[in-house]
């Protein structure tokens, strides 16, 4: 009978004095790096790394190419596993064996399916067993179901969501259905992939909620794809209770581009992991086999113990402090924009966490995905604004809806200047009775 140890705490840093925490003018300064040109509301896509943990990434970098054997036999597994240790007390898995790091939450997917399929190919599961995801699950984790699973002879059923959405229950609702349309003739789901934040739009899925309910139905194995998760909201692997659990370091969380940790619950099914890049640690576990797949790059994976620093000792309240500073003007900037344009936001606060979705004015005529891609290209090239955009399709009988919104983020380095400029951008647009179909021509 498997015990749960009590969620030990992590190691609380001593408290700067208040002189000692980061100010405006050096936040400002550790990202200077960024064009100032542009008001940068994106941080979602892909992240940002200040210039001291550039800096750090930079030794590592040359510590390998001064003597690239010496590194390899005596720096490198080290560094990575005190990484993966940190990483493990972030979300407070029960053991670091459970923590691999990857280049990103799509190769952590590409992990994950590549054991389903192995699994439909070798008779453990029939033909016709279902996997399920979110209807806005992220677009290449959508492909990867379709090479893995679907070509393994697998069902895939999609979770539609609605939006904007007004509750979880909404969402447990919607997810109970998919569950019963997949057992229905008999057949069996192997796996649920769920989102932990939806990348487009983004809401924050109710996780814990939707991993009970797998195990009250019966599912095989759960995987979280989160890749905006640590840094950006809670994560605590045993309170969430998933099978795999996977986040991008480098979106939320400062690290440079890219890394991902996987975490992958102890099971016997563990040692049918691995990586799909196959090199000399095959054979050897997962986290292992990750932490070498030939020469490469490995700089990104080792400034770990940096950037805690960096977080813990430079901002007030570390981690938590910055998430929460982060969702409170996220909200606040998404409710100014949403009444300065009339429209609304997406979801309630508490569906967000860093990101939020701001309605654009209708009178704008957004009637497709490529208008939202010509769109954000204009704001981009016209107004320096880099923001990207979402298009729902307006239901039976929707006369005048708003179709499109706004995913803005925010960042320590994001300043309100940074919004006030995308309000303008949009005020602008309106004024000038613009729609998109003057982009077409």
């Amino acid at each position: 009978m498997r015990t749960t140890s009590m969620v030990t705490p992590l190691p609380i840093p001593k408290k700067p004095k208040i002189s000692s925490f980061i100010t405006q003018s050096e936040i400002q300064s550790e990202f200077s790096h960024h064009d100032p040109a542009v008001a940068r509301i994106n941080n979602g896509s892909f992240g940002c790394c200040p210039a001291s943990i550039i800096e750090a990434q930079q030794i590592w970098q040359l510590k390998f190419l001064r003597q690239p054997d010496h590194f390899y036999v005596n720096e490198l597994k080290k560094g990575i596993l005190r990484s993966r240790t940190i990483i493990k007390d972030l979300v407070h898995a029960e053991h670091v064996d459970e923590i691999s790091i990857v280049d990103n939450a799509t190769t952590a997917a590409a992990i994950v399916l590549q054991q389903t399929a192995w699994a439909f190919k070798e008779g453990k599961f029939e033909k016709g067993d279902v996997a399920v995801m979110l209807h806005y699950a992220y677009g290449s984790v959508k492909k990867s179901i379709e090479a893995y699973v679907s070509r393994s002879g697998g069902k895939v059923i999609e979770v539609q969501l609605p939006f904007p959405v007004n509750s979880n229950d909404e969402i447990i609702s919607e997810f109970r259905r998919a569950l019963e349309r997949g057992k229905a003739d008999g057949k069996r789901v192997r796996l649920a992939v769920i989102d932990h934040i939806t990348s487009m739009p983004c809401v924050v899925i109710p996780v814990k909620e939707l991993v009970q309910i797998c195990r009250e139905e019966g599912v095989d194995q759960v995987f979280v794809d989160a890749a905006h998760g640590i840094g950006c909201t809670d994560v605590n692997m045993k309170e969430i209770g998933a099978d795999f659990y996977t986040s991008n370091l480098h979106k939320w969380l400062f690290c440079p581009p890219s890394i991902a940790f996987l975490y992958c619950r102890k099971s016997a099914k563990s040692s049918d992991l691995h990586h799909p890049v196959v090199s000399h640690e095959y054979g050897n576990g997962l986290a292992v086999e990750s932490a070498w797949i030939g020469t490469r790059d490995y700089s990104a994976q080792l400034v770990v113990p940096s950037v805690l620093e960096f977080v813990n000792n430079r901002f007030e309240g570390g981690i938590e402090g910055i998430k929460k500073r982060n969702h409170d003007t996220v909200v606040e900037m998404g409710e100014m924009l949403a009444k300065a344009w009339e429209t609304h936001l997406g979801s309630p606060p508490y569906m967000c966490a860093s990101m939020i979705m701001v309605g654009l004015p209708a009178c704008l005529g957004i009637n497709s995905e490529s208008d939202t891609m010509k769109l954000r290209a204009h704001f981009r090239e016209n107004f320096g604004v880099e923001v990207p955009l979402y298009y729902r399709a307006p239901k039976d009988g929707e006369v005048g809806s708003v179709t499109g919104y706004a995913r803005i983020s925010h960042q320590v380095y994001n300043k309100v200047n940074d919004y006030d400029k995308f309000r303008d951008a949009v005020s602008q647009l309106v004024g000038n009775r613009f729609t998109c179909t003057l982009l077409s021509k």
